[in-house]
This record gives C-alpha cells, structure tokens and sequence, in this order.
C-alpha cells in the first residue's frame, strides 16, 4: 500500500467520524484512543510513515479486538473505516518524517 492510498484512507476515516452521530462520538473517541495507545505500543515512540504504513497494508484485524474491549455493547464503534482510519491518522502525526498532510525531511 502507498503513503498516498493510505493517507487518503486515514483522511476518510476522520471525515467519517465528524459526520457521524454526535451522541455516539465519545465512545468512538474511546475506541480511537485505545486504538491509537496499541498503535504506540506496536511501533514505539520513534516510527517513520513507512513504518505505519506497512503495519496498515499487513492488515489491522487486531483492531476489532481492541474496540469490541472498549466498547463491548456497541459494535458501531467497531467499524474500521471510522475508528481505525481515523486512529491511524491521529498516530500519523507523530510519525518522524510527518509533515502536515505530507512526508517532511527524511521520508
């Protein structure tokens, strides 16, 4: 998967997220949390968007567990294309070679 393809899906998963139900966004904001807290457990503090990326393309099935953890009764909040998307997205920013929407020095 590209940086491109990726991005773009992240992007989506935000919108998708701000266009939702306002009553069902904190617990979607739970699930995102907890996503983005196993996202800095897997790659660590110090991650490039390669690094992200290729965790995204080797599959994210591991996220459903994470949100049917934090939210056991809703299975809205478990879908990928709002939680994970948009977790991803979050963690992106903090990726080294990050650079507003784009890959900055070194990426």
């Amino acid at each position: 998967m590209s940086f491109d393809n990726a991005i773009y899906q992240w992007q989506q998963g935000e919108r998708r997220l701000r266009s939702g139900p306002p009553d069902r966004a904190a617990r979607l904001e739970r699930v995102i949390e907890a996503l983005v807290a196993e996202l800095r457990r897997r790659l660590g503090g110090r991650f490039s968007i390669d690094e992200l990326v290729e965790l995204y393309g080797a599959g994210t099935g591991w996220c459903l567990a994470v949100a049917m953890r934090e939210a056991p009764q809703d299975p809205w909040a478990w879908d990928a294309g709002v939680v994970v998307d948009a977790a991803f997205a979050r963690y992106l920013r903090e990726a080294s070679d990050y650079a507003g929407g784009r890959r900055g020095p070194g990426g």
